[in-house]
Formats: structure tokens, C-alpha cells, sequence
């Protein structure tokens, strides 16, 4: 595993919860990296990016997300405030040379997710 997530778990509707990537294998500095998440029944989604300094948030989570460098090298986090019912996925660390790639959601490393639910 090159990506490994961690920090997901269950919360209230309004609660927050911090997860955190690390690359264990490889490095990814010069790479893109972010998160993407897939809940029930859809198709993995974009959600956050760094890229060369500058960060990327998908619509339905600019505001409350905000995604980090993490205290390890190449490591990021994402820090979830004001969660809903609706942000209840599977979320992947992702990384990639090009920013589109995680945009489209099809990056070319991501490793195991992590599960975040939200009750409402």
C-alpha cells in the first residue's frame, strides 16, 4: 500500500473529523495530492487537492473542507467541519503528476479508503 488513510469513523450531522494520508512506499512530492470519496451506489468523486501551493475543493464541500499538508512527509490531510448525512462515503487518498486526474477522479495512486459516516 502506498497510500494509507486513516481517521474515518462515525459522527453526528454538524460534527467534525480529521482524516490524514501518509505515502508509505514511494515519495509523492512533486505530485498532486487530495482526496476523492465514493458513497453507496455512485461513482468515486473528487473532493479535495494541493497542488503546487494552491487548493481545489469540489462545490459540495468548499467552505466546510480543508485540506493540509500533514506533520509527515508526503502527508495530507483533510479536516471535515460542519459534516451531513450526505458526505457519508468511502474517502482515498489519491495523488497524481496532473491535477486533472484527480479532478476526473481517476488518479494514479490511491490506496485503501477510509469510512466516514454521518448520522443525521
Amino acid at each position: 500500500v502506498q497510500l494509507q488513510a486513516s481517521g474515518g469513523g462515525l459522527v453526528q450531522h454538524g460534527e467534525s473529523i480529521r482524516l490524514s494520508c501518509a505515502a508509505t512506499t514511494r515519495t509523492f512530492r512533486r505530485y498532486t495530492m487530495g482526496w476523492l470519496r465514493q458513497a453507496p451506489g455512485k461513482e468515486r468523486e473528487f473532493v479535495a487537492a494541493m497542488s503546487e501551493g494552491s487548493t481545489y475543493y469540489a462545490d459540495s464541500v468548499r467552505g466546510r473542507f480543508t485540506i493540509s499538508r500533514g506533520n509527515a512527509l508526503n502527508a495530507v490531510d483533510l479536516q471535515m467541519n460542519s459534516l451531513k448525512p450526505e458526505d457519508t462515503a468511502v474517502y482515498y487518498c489519491a495523488a497524481d503528476p496532473a491535477l486533472h486526474a484527480l479532478f476526473e477522479a481517476t488518479p494514479t495512486y490511491w490506496g485503501q479508503g477510509t469510512q466516514v459516516t454521518v448520522s443525521s
